[in-house]
């Protein structure tokens, strides 16, 4: 656990209650450390914890940084004046960057990055989850929170150690696994990419980092995605060992052909080939992106050594992650799921997904998030909310960011009408719940969709349904 570089015996996190960060901190505390952070709020990932015996303040105050602090530990979203860095700096404390603190924990066993602009928190929690039915016992670190076994991280006694990487920030250099997954690549992280090419640039240099020998799962399908296989290609005798390069997807050309996917209600049933071997396998989300998730979930594992077969029937005993296609319940016969998607892609994705797991309407509450996403794609998500029969858009969440002059919601909602779709602005969570609960019918799915705190509003719908007369 101690890193000449990085000191993590005792590591204080500011925001420890992440998705990114609370995961590490939970391994942390597993290895032995003493673990102590802060987050704004309470929450069950803050109790959570404390359970494990991690020390965890709710606010920033300088006080916060215990007096044996080994390391400070901190994400892209941390800033500059923040109480606690500004005291770990004062006292000479390291500062680390989460990523780095991921890299340490995967020393020395075997690694598995999962990267690209979309589903990478879905297929990493797939091989968790699969590798794990197994009884191989791998080490995870995830953007969020399985529905089993219900957690974002664990410190498994396997060799094996699965973790979603992250390109936002590029923090995803700081990895060398031994397999890679690229699942697509899109331009995304305005405030940190300027075009395309620094995407793939950066992309291009995630792969180089690949172990001598080591294998890249790549998307046999999507145009990005293709685009780096072949600036990958140019440059793959030069790595270091060799590069094995494994695409998936429905091209003919691909390594692991997708030869069918058909829906089955909330579940799909998957045949691919590999290997000259046909396998059929059922993925337990809708939607054809799942389903592809789930083959490069395949052709990872496969790469790692694992038969084929045993991990394609051990896929289906993934049932979800929190906030990805996530049913939050049901009232009066309406269905609530809550989507994570934010960007136009994963809306597109996931309300096709919906389409052909309902045959009643589907009525959205979206939630944008980030200023700088809005300015670029708001053309883009508006057309992706045309594919709902009717839609509430909220005020955008900020995150980290801060706001744009003249970016607003109003930029989908117009680009929404454009399309023809039926959408209309609501500023308050309360008012947002209240609309939906009397527009839905029984036989309908209401979607919260979005990265913020839209999640927030299932229960209140599922309540409003039940108070509404029928």
């Amino acid at each position: 656990m101690n890193d000449a570089a990085h000191d993590l015996h005792a590591p204080h996190f500011i925001g420890i209650g992440g998705a990114g960060m609370s995961g590490l901190a939970k391994i942390l505390a597993v290895r032995g450390a003493k673990v102590s952070g802060s987050d704004a709020k309470e929450s069950q990932t803050v109790l959570a914890l404390r359970e494990l015996g991690a020390t965890v303040q709710v606010g920033h105050a300088a006080e916060n940084v215990p007096d044996g602090a080994s390391s400070i530990v901190v994400s892209s979203a941390i800033r500059a004046d923040n109480p606690e860095l500004a005291a770990a700096r004062e006292r000479g404390i390291p500062v680390v960057h989460r990523s780095d603190a991921l890299a340490a924990l995967m020393g020395g066993r075997r690694a598995l990055a999962v990267a690209g602009t979309h589903g990478k928190t879905t297929t990493t929690s797939m091989l968790a989850v699969a590798l794990g039915a197994l009884d191989l016992d791998p080490s995870y670190a995830i953007g969020g929170d399985l529905d089993a076994p219900g957690s974002n991280a664990h410190h498994g006694t396997g060799e094996i150690f699965v973790a979603e990487a992250d390109e936002s920030d590029r923090s995803f250099h700081k990895y060398a696994p031994e397999v890679a997954i690229v699942l697509n690549v899109e331009l995304d992280h305005h405030a940190n990419y300027a075009s395309m090419d620094e995407i793939y640039e950066s992309f291009e240099t995630f792969v180089g980092r690949l172990t001598p020998g080591g294998t890249l799962v790549v998307s046999a399908d999507h145009e990005g995605a293709r685009e780096l296989t072949a600036r990958v290609a140019a440059t793959a005798a030069q790595h270091p060992g060799g590069l094995n390069v494994v695409t998936v997807g429905a091209a003919a050309d691909a390594t692991v052909r997708v030869v069918s996917v058909q829906p089955r209600g909330m579940t799909s049933e998957v045949t691919v080939v590999l290997d000259g071997t046909e396998l059929t396998f059922t993925v337990s989300v809708p939607g054809r992106h799942y389903a592809h998730n789930a083959v490069a979930a395949l052709a990872a594992g496969v790469a790692l050594g694992v038969p084929a077969a045993e991990l394609a029937k051990a896929l289906g005993a993934y049932t979800g992650v929190r906030r990805r296609l996530q049913l939050k319940g049901e009232a009066r016969g309406v269905q609530v799921i809550d989507s994570y998607a934010h960007h136009p892609t994963e809306m597109t994705a996931d309300l096709e997904a919906i389409r052909e797991a309902t045959t009643g309407r589907v009525l959205v509450v979206f939630q944008p998030h980030l200023f700088s996403r809005t300015q670029q794609l708001a053309e883009e998500m508006g057309q992706a909310l045309a594919l709902a029969d009717s839609s509430v858009v909220l005020d955008i969440y900020p995150a980290r960011e801060d706001p744009i002059p003249g970016v607003t919601s109003e930029l989908i909602i117009d680009a929404a009408h454009r399309a023809g779709a039926e959408v209309a602005a609501e500023h308050e969570f309360a008012a947002a719940a209240e609309v939906l609960a009397k527009l839905a019918a029984p036989g309908d799915l209401v979607l919260t969709m979005g990265a913020g705190d839209v999640t927030d509003l299932g229960p209140e719908i599922l309540r409003q349904l039940s108070a509404v007369a029928v």
